[in-house]
């Protein structure tokens, strides 16, 4: 997990520029970009990522991979462009609308299993300003990024009770003991303004 910590805010604005030069070349040509050799030496660690697109209204398309499968360099790839084309919630971005999009890159940290004895015990195990969620019960699944709770003033009971309507599920399923918690934490790196300067988000 140590690359978690060695990102650098100059290694997060070239994934968020990479990030907007990934979904230009695949909205004017349909093709995925190549990536410099430099760029996928330098990020050639598998980890999770979420792209996060916003536009003045809010959210406008956020797909990632939360589990380190993917070289980080090929992760990004197939994450931009899903934020603007396959978030379900949204219809496919258009290049006329880039100019007023942020976007926003969070690289994760592999999940981890909340253990308990009591499921009532979860609000405690947790931290609204560092861990993310994904909540698990049979076939269903939700995943909350570690910023969102910071976003809407949510508690941590309110955190859990959120990514189980996420996941399609009732919002207090969490106490259930088949369910399954794990958290996650993400540095966040993003576009202060559409195509802006970029910042490591603090949460």
């Amino acid at each position: 997990m140590s690359y978690y910590r060695e990102l650098s805010d100059s290694d997060g604005k070239e994934l968020v520029r990479t990030a907007r030069l990934i979904v230009i070349e695949f909205l004017t040509s349909k093709n995925k970009k190549r990536l410099s050799d430099d760029f996928q030496s330098k990020f050639s660690f598998k980890s999770g990522v979420f792209v996060t697109l916003n536009d003045r209204t809010g959210l406008r398309g956020c797909i990632g991979f939360p589990l380190p499968q993917k070289r980080l360099c090929d992760a990004l790839v197939d994450a931009a462009i899903a934020a603007a084309t396959e978030d379900p919630r949204f219809s496919e971005v258009k290049q006329t609308e880039l100019d007023e999009i942020t976007f926003e890159v969070t690289v994760l940290t592999p999940p981890i299993e909340i253990r308990v004895s009591n499921t009532l015990e979860y609000p405690a195990k947790i931290r609204v300003g560092r861990d993310g969620l994904i909540v698990k019960y049979n076939s269903f699944s939700g995943l909350l990024l570690p910023q969102v709770p910071i976003e809407y003033g949510w508690t941590e009971e309110e955190f859990l009770g959120h990514a189980c309507e996420k996941a399609g599920l009732p919002r207090d399923i969490w106490k259930d003991p088949k369910t399954e918690i794990l958290r996650f934490e993400g540095i966040i790196f993003k576009e202060e303004t559409p195509n802006g300067k970029v910042i490591q988000q603090k949460l």
